[in-house]
């Protein structure tokens, strides 16, 4: 099954434990495959960044290092108009549907407030290891 996480869950998949860390398992075991654009990884790379200068110890570059190996890249597909609130929250959008992933993965209100798009449905992580992992 085809994934895209919004950087939200990623961080918190690192970080924490729970459902975005079950779900970056599910993906270390081959039960998910994870799906990024460039765009995408870059956002992944300065957030990650700015945490890292506030959180010295814990060291991401190892999950961004395997991310950039193992995830399926993409080129994005160009939305026809806006889609969310926060335009920078389309290129999550542009690469789950580029991909024909079945899920967006995200704790993004405005990402969660649209629900589904051209297919892709976006869910939070809880609701994802719930519903889709269980299935």
């Amino acid at each position: 099954m085809r994934i895209v996480l919004d950087t939200n869950v990623l961080v918190s998949g690192i970080f924490f434990t729970g459902p975005p860390y079950q779900i970056l398992r599910h993906w270390r075991d081959g039960r998910v495959q994870l799906v990024v654009t460039s765009e995408i990884v870059l956002e992944y790379e300065a957030v990650l960044a700015r945490l890292q200068m506030r959180h010295p110890t814990i060291d991401s570059t190892g999950v961004l290092a395997l991310i950039v190996a193992h995830a399926d890249f993409v080129k994005p597909r160009v939305l026809p108009e806006p889609v969310c609130v926060d335009p920078d929250d389309d290129k999550f959008l542009a690469g789950a549907v580029a991909a024909g992933a079945r899920f967006l993965v995200s704790g993004d209100r405005h990402l969660l407030s649209i629900a589904h798009y051209a297919g892709v449905l976006i869910v939070r992580p809880r609701a994802f290891i719930d519903d889709a992992i269980v299935r």
